[in-house]
């Protein structure tokens, strides 16, 4: 089962996910740790201006942030997830330290995924797989529809029962931190927001009952799934 909203642009589409958001966070409990993995990609970008504009800084108090995929470049590159996400979200909402968990990739690659792991382990309850219960994740889709870092073709990542799992993708910067099918289906809330008419068939080939995409999947494994787009199908 999935819930589908297309816009009619992405600015539209930003504000929708972003308020969607902000009440979720106003029905939760404030006592307990919400965790939350951020994407990469074009749309946060306006999406995050969406929620500083929108947002009172109180509700993110116990709010812990992870990451669903990382590139394996340092904090400060243009190229960093963490660094997009630090510029436009949590340096101005001023998210304290301790409830921001970046992939740490100025470590080795092992140690990088075992810090983060232990982390995400640390403020979320576990399925009866092992898997953490991550609150929600935020997943962008690429033309190819992989998600996260998980990529058409990476058999290795289908079968794997890792949290995080290092994987070399198509494109620069190719090694990256990515967290696994096992997780993303684990996950209490998953919304994909896709942008741009060009993924229109990458979306409509994954929503099939036979489709192997990555997208596909992670939306055959769950019960619910939001998809928002800012293109019809």
């Amino acid at each position: 089962m999935r819930g589908y909203k297309a816009f009619d642009n992405k600015q539209e589409l930003a504000r929708f996910a972003a308020k969607m958001w902000l009440d979720r966070l106003a029905l939760t409990d404030p006592n307990r740790p919400f965790t939350v993995a951020l994407s990469g990609g074009r749309i946060p970008k306006l999406f995050y201006q969406e929620v500083t504009e929108l947002a009172h800084p109180s509700v993110f108090k116990n709010v812990h942030f992870f990451w669903s995929d990382e590139r394996l470049v340092p904090p400060t590159d243009d190229e960093s997830n963490f660094k997009l996400a630090d510029e436009r979200l949590l340096s101005p909402l001023g998210i304290a330290t301790d409830q921001i968990h970046r992939v740490l990739t100025e470590y080795d690659e092992s140690k990088a995924i075992q810090v983060v792991t232990d982390d995400l382990m640390r403020f979320t309850k576990t399925n009866e797989n092992g898997q953490p219960v991550i609150d929600l994740v935020f997943l962008g889709m690429g033309e190819d529809a992989h998600v996260a870092s998980l990529f058409p073709g990476d058999t290795e990542a289908v079968v794997s029962k890792d949290v995080y799992r290092v994987v070399t993708g198509p494109k620069p910067p190719s090694r990256r931190v990515t967290l696994g099918y096992s997780a993303l289906i684990a996950a209490r809330e998953v919304w994909v927001l896709a942008s741009g008419q060009g993924k229109a068939e990458a979306l409509r080939s994954s929503i099939a009952v036979s489709s192997i995409t990555p997208l596909a999947r992670v939306l055959q494994g769950r019960e619910k799934t939001e998809i928002l787009t800012d293109f019809t199908l």
